[in-house]
């Protein structure tokens, strides 16, 4: 069984946004008009962070992706009183949309911020109607959503492999976001794998000293893993002294 999990390459992160709309687009989210983003109520399964490092005028743009951490201790589920947010065996963390009656608890407990409450009911213009994904439930008003690792592909890929009677092959399946990133930032897959593109990257990346996850001391173990950015700039200046 697969244990699905996800590495991001900041070193290759150009902060396009390519994976933000791909997002949008596979999983029916919400257009975020301007009126939305005044009243903080934007939704965005994965959003790109932007920071700067360095004082003018050497300074340096920096982003991360950051969508749901998938994290085996997730502190979203135990606080949901009616269990509409749960585990999968392979590692998901799912929201289940018909049961969820809006408490917004898991988005207090969630340390990431990448659970969004829907406020109002999803409108798209005319002209975009028919490009919504058949294979993804558009949610109403008054419940959560987040990311889910693009489970409807997964779900597509095991049943297909289920039907050619044979196992699902390595890297078989992937995400809207790995998929649109043009840098190849965004590797998704299989971390019990060991010829999976991830567990590869992943296996070289801590041989360099690179991997860590955000808010890591929590102990949620989160399945999505960073690499840290290589500045040749920085490792070629001296150290400051105090």
């Amino acid at each position: 069984m697969p244990r699905w999990g996800m590495v991001i390459d900041l070193d290759r992160c150009i902060g396009c946004e390519a994976c933000v709309v791909a997002c949008q687009a596979e999983n029916n989210v919400p257009i975020n008009t301007e009126d939305v983003y005044h009243q903080r109520r934007a939704i965005a399964w994965i959003r790109v962070e932007r920071y700067w490092e360095g004082e003018y005028p050497n300074i340096k743009a920096r982003y991360i992706p950051v969508p749901c951490m998938q994290c085996t201790n997730a502190p979203c589920e135990p606080v949901c009183p009616v269990y509409a947010t749960y585990h999968t065996t392979e590692g998901i963390n799912m929201q289940v949309y018909n049961r969820c009656i809006g408490t917004r608890y898991c988005a207090v407990n969630c340390h990431w911020h990448v659970r969004f409450f829907n406020f109002w009911e999803p409108k798209w213009p005319d002209s975009l109607k028919n490009q919504l994904n058949p294979d993804v439930t558009v949610r109403s008003r008054g419940v959560m959503e987040k990311c889910n690792f693009c489970v409807h592909r997964i779900v597509k890929a095991e049943q297909k492999a289920k039907v050619e009677k044979r196992a699902l092959r390595t890297d078989e399946v992937t995400t809207a976001c790995a998929q649109a990133c043009p840098t190849n930032a965004i590797v998704f897959g299989d971390l019990d794998d060991p010829n999976s593109a991830v567990s590869k990257l992943l296996a070289q990346a801590e041989q360099e000293g690179r991997v860590y996850r955000l808010l890591e001391d929590l102990g949620t173990d989160p399945k999505v893993y960073y690499l840290k950015k290589i500045d040749v700039a920085a490792a070629a200046e001296p150290a400051a002294t105090h």
